[in-house]
């Protein structure tokens, strides 16, 4: 048995790579050590078989962001604590690697109210979370909402155009029905309750609010609880 090295040393000499590279590639996830990835340039081995996977990339990490479906229910702060590596959808196709790392450092932007579920976003990449806490009004968000009750005359004219919140007309909207029980919004901007208070007004009482879209960007079909990445080719 050899003498303990560090991994990015090693991989230094097995490749003949610069220690700045090797440890990019270790970073990257790009190194597997007898077949499972390390992603820590300081780890100690020995003889163990090290590997550079195919097609690996001595660039910088890039920051990740996620699309979670917050269940209903749940407190803003307590969302990221769910991105974890088990709750990942299987309908991620993206084609992100997972990395321990992609688990630090996260934030919550475009939060919703304790009471309803749908998408959030949770990222560590600060161009992401900019983008959204500086545009996020201008982007039109896509609601589902289930409501009991009947509906007042003209209610959907109004729903659509004619409301105030908290004592600020509401600018216009794109309301329809998707079934018997439940109203689909095309709307921007929203505030904490406002959809549920719209509803109220035109003689609705809300049954749940569920968010399905933030500007171009759809949840689909993920089940409450878990997340998926956001593509590098996804834009909000």
């Amino acid at each position: 048995m050899t003498d303990p090295i560090r991994l990015d040393k090693r991989l230094t000499s097995l490749i003949g790579c610069s220690r700045g590279d090797a440890q990019r590639y270790i970073e990257g996830g790009w190194v597997t050590v007898d077949g499972t990835v390390v992603e820590q340039p300081q780890t100690l081995v020995t003889d163990e078989t090290i590997v550079l996977r195919d097609n690996a990339e001595a660039t910088r990490t890039e920051t990740v962001s996620m699309l979670l479906h917050k269940p209903a229910g749940m407190r803003a702060d307590e969302l990221c604590a769910l991105v974890t590596p088990d709750s990942r959808s299987e309908l991620d196709a993206t084609g992100v690697t997972l990395l321990q790392r992609h688990f630090h450092a996260l934030q919550l932007v475009m939060p919703l109210a304790d009471e309803d579920s749908g998408l959030v976003v949770v990222s560590q990449d600060g161009r992401v979370v900019s983008h959204l806490k500086d545009r996020g009004a201008t982007l039109e968000q896509e609601y589902l909402v289930e409501v009991s009750g009947e509906l007042a005359p003209y209610g959907m004219k109004r729903l659509a155009h004619g409301l105030s919140f908290r004592n600020w007309p509401l600018p216009p909207c794109k309301v329809s029905w998707q079934n018997e029980t439940r109203l689909r919004f095309a709307i921007k901007p929203v505030q904490p309750g406002q959809l549920r208070d719209m509803c109220r007004q035109v003689g609705l009482d809300v049954v749940s609010v569920r968010r399905l879209r933030i500007g171009r960007v759809a949840m689909g079909k993920l089940v409450p609880g878990q997340w998926r990445y956001l593509a590098p080719d996804e834009r909000f």
